[in-house]
């Protein structure tokens, strides 16, 4: 198969320069506010605000950020290398960075296809370094909304790079515990969830109460709601419902720093990150 690129957004062709002029600088934004956690300079000063509100009540943060990611690695190479997965839907992109999943993935199948999906007009207008994918595979990126599953599943970019009839790894790395309760989170993942085939998977990475006493959930809520970003933490028994219809991998739910780690290094310890990772096979 050729490669493409596909560029598209909800109106047609993606107008990566435009992008910029729609970016509020006044309201943080998680992409945003996760790229100056990393050391990016594309972030602004209410991004800045809000990433320091959630800094005074969770100082390990950054810790939490870079673990999401060598997750990311780790959960990349494994549907890769040992599931054989060739197809991947990776929602809450985020700005590009160092391992991108296409990276990853076509590293080891460059014939892999990936379709991102984020609602920050930044990320759109880095996105053509998403885009750049390796002969033979596919990228592609929609700018979209996870509060509205429908619209990415039914998108053109969507279903002129991935095959719905074949295996698909849905990615929802630290994106879902910006959906709150109200939001219906749950069957916003299970609305994904019934769009995949059997045998396709999905990864999830999700900030936990299950380490903070009374006194600090109270103190990271005020936090959260100081910085001007819906969030939610969740235990783990809230977490693992979003794996119903799945069949966990093993080693099932875990911290993100635990999950199939082959690299010994020092690392922090459980309660200083904070955010349980895990994948399911769909049944």
């Amino acid at each position: 198969m050729e490669s493409t690129v596909v560029e598209t957004g909800g109106h047609g062709a993606l107008d990566f320069e435009s992008a910029a002029d729609r970016v509020d600088v006044t309201r943080p934004h998680p992409a945003r506010r996760y790229d100056y956690w990393l050391g990016g300079s594309a972030n602004f000063e209410a991004d800045r605000r809000s990433a320091d509100a959630v800094a005074a009540a969770f100082p390990s943060i950054h810790f939490a950020v870079l673990e999401n990611r060598r997750f990311l690695r780790r959960a990349v190479e494994y549907l890769t290398a040992t599931a054989g997965i060739r197809q991947f839907l990776d929602i809450g992109t985020g700005l590009p960075t160092a391992g991108n999943v296409h990276e990853l993935a076509q590293r080891i199948a460059p014939e892999s296809r990936v379709v991102y999906v984020d609602n920050d007009p930044i990320v759109l207008y880095h996105a053509r370094e998403l885009l750049d994918s390796t002969p033979g595979g596919a990228t592609a990126y929609i700018d979209g909304d996870l509060r509205e599953p429908a619209a990415i599943l039914n998108h053109p970019a969507l279903t002129g790079t991935l095959d719905l009839d074949q295996p698909v790894a849905l990615m929802l790395c630290a994106v879902v515990h910006f959906l709150t309760d109200e939001m219906y989170p749950y069957d916003v993942i299970h609305t994904l969830r019934d769009a995949l085939p059997s045998g396709s998977y999905i990864t999830l990475t999700h900030a936990t109460s299950d380490h903070l006493s009374i006194e600090d959930l109270d103190a990271a809520v005020e936090a959260n709601q100081r910085s001007g970003v819906p969030f939610q933490l969740r235990s783990t028994a809230e977490f693992r419902r979003f794996f119903d219809g799945f069949d966990l991998v093993p080693p099932g739910v875990t911290s993100v720093i635990d999950w199939r780690a082959t690299e010994w290094r020092p690392h922090p310890r459980r309660e200083a990150v904070s955010m349980l990772g895990g994948m399911g096979q769909l049944r």
